[in-house]
């Protein structure tokens, strides 16, 4: 190695001592925003499913909006592993604007469908931009945050999907109420509304820097340094001097890795670690989108509930998955990262596999049905936002954006397509008793993935990214002289 490629620097040191901040917060709002779009996109769709079947609307088919859903989440995967890779050759900041930019185009070019062709086509982009989001976000969000409340933050912001969701809900009560827009021109109008909530956040997202971490790692030193500065200046006139900063880290910079680097650390260097991330996010993806994508079919068929009023159920169902991570979320950094995602898996795989029997012998109508699903995902949604979480934190610098990616691909992938499907033909079966197989089914997946993490899980709390899995050609810490 040259000398010259040998980098010292105390920049994850510094970033990590600093205190909380209204830089923090604006950091957190403008980058978590991501998954408030997401869960917008998902559950208006699902809310006006019905809606779009109409004659004087766009008329599709059922088999056409599914397919629209599914193109939604092939669209999620594609997007997640071309800008995944992208996020870590050419930075963190110019993925996060250009995801989007893609997701903004794509949802406001929705509200002008003529028909199902430009529909679907819409909705792939949708995914496309929403996918790549989650690499690039995770990505800067870790590499920003101080380490000693990273699980919350983490956590917090993967849980607001559910806002979003709440959003959707009721922007669907509302603009496809006749009296406001009606049915004809209401869906439009919130595909609209979705651009318009994404444009504002684009302009808020200009002045969030490029991660420190990542121009320290391609060679961008002064960059870095310059962007640590401010950050600390502005901080330091909200809370006063900080502490001053001792350690450092040596690393040998190095390209980004190729893919056969980056299969050497996910199978060999760490393949305890890739087993644990690729469990929990096949568990969680296969448990959510087997409850959520027929949310409103078992509520219908089962419960007798009308479809114009499904979305109101959505509210206590949204409201558990919100207050799980914020409520939960202090508990992984504090009692630990290990301990806590065995116990919020495998309590959510209990409560799932209790639901199931109480929906199975009668005795649930749709409100404790509700309520029921309130309760699970309370831990539920802890529980996948930890996974996200893990993903982030236990692989190098040089190929983090990959590796989540890469396992949201895989985990998407495997529970978007699989579980949906699989759930409903066993709701079409009519039978209280193959539905139920198929909540055993999700149960057990995820108890799996919790007793795997209480296993081979990383006790990353507290811990800087840089001790938790050093850079590609790490040196080792060294003291400032």
């Amino acid at each position: 190695m040259h000398a010259e490629a040998t980098v010292y620097t105390d920049i994850p040191a510094r970033l990590d001592r600093l205190p909380w901040s209204r830089w923090h917060w604006r950091v957190v709002i403008a980058l978590g925003i991501a998954w408030v779009l997401d869960g917008l996109e998902v559950t208006l769709v699902g809310s006006l499913g019905g809606v779009l079947e109409r004659p004087d609307t766009l008329g599709l088919s059922a088999a056409q909006i599914g397919g629209a859903g599914s193109l939604y989440i092939g669209g999620a995967v594609i997007g997640a592993l071309v800008f995944g890779r992208l996020a870590d050759k050419l930075g963190r900041k110019k993925l996060f604007l250009i995801t989007l930019a893609v997701y903004t185009a794509a949802s406001f070019a929705t509200a002008f469908s003529p028909g199902f062709l430009f529909f679907a086509f819409c909705r792939f982009m949708t995914g496309v931009g929403i996918g790549g989001e989650y690499a690039a976000i995770n990505s800067a969000i870790d590499e920003l945050i101080p380490a000693r409340v990273r699980g919350r933050v983490n956590l917090a912001i993967n849980g607001s999907f559910w806002v979003g969701a709440a959003l959707g809900a009721g922007l669907s009560l509302v603009l496809l109420d006749p009296r406001v827009l009606g049915p004809v021109w209401g869906w439009r109008a919130g595909f609209g509304l979705g651009a318009l909530l994404a444009v504002a956040i684009l302009l808020v997202r200009r002045d969030v820097p490029e991660s420190p971490r990542w121009l320290m790692a391609h060679g961008r030193a002064e960059e870095a340094n310059a962007i640590i500065e401010r950050i600390e200046a502005e901080v330091a006139a909200q809370h006063g001097p900080l502490a001053p900063v001792t350690e450092r880290l040596g690393f040998v910079r190095q390209a980004a890795p190729s893919m056969r680097q980056v299969a050497h650390v996910l199978f060999k260097r760490y393949r305890q670690r890739s087993i644990v991330a690729l469990s929990l996010m096949v568990s969680q993806a296969f448990f959510y989108n087997a409850i959520f994508f027929t949310y409103a079919l078992v509520l219908t068929r089962f419960h007798g509930v009308p479809a114009g009023r499904v979305a109101l159920y959505i509210f206590p169902f949204a409201l558990g998955n919100v207050l799980g991570p914020l409520l939960l979320g202090p508990l992984f950094d504090r009692v630990g990262r290990r301990r806590m995602i065995a116990f919020t898996y495998t309590l959510s795989g209990v409560g799932l596999a209790l639901t199931g029997a109480a929906f199975m012998a009668g005795w649930l109508d749709a409100l404790t049905q509700a309520l029921c699903w309130s309760a699970v995902f309370f831990l539920a949604s802890a529980a996948a936002s930890s996974a996200y979480l893990t993903v982030s934190e236990v692989f190098p610098l040089e190929m983090r954006a990959l590796a989540i990616s890469l396992f949201y691909a895989v985990g998407t992938g495997a529970g978007g397509f699989v579980a949906p499907w699989l759930f409903g033909v066993l709701i079409d079966t009519g039978s209280r008793g193959a539905v139920t197989v198929g909540y055993a089914i999700g149960a057990v997946l995820v108890i799996g993935a919790g007793l795997i993490a209480l296993r081979w899980g990383v006790n990353a709390e507290g811990r800087s990214l840089e001790d938790i899995a050093p850079p590609m050609g790490s040196l080792g810490s060294v003291e400032r002289p």
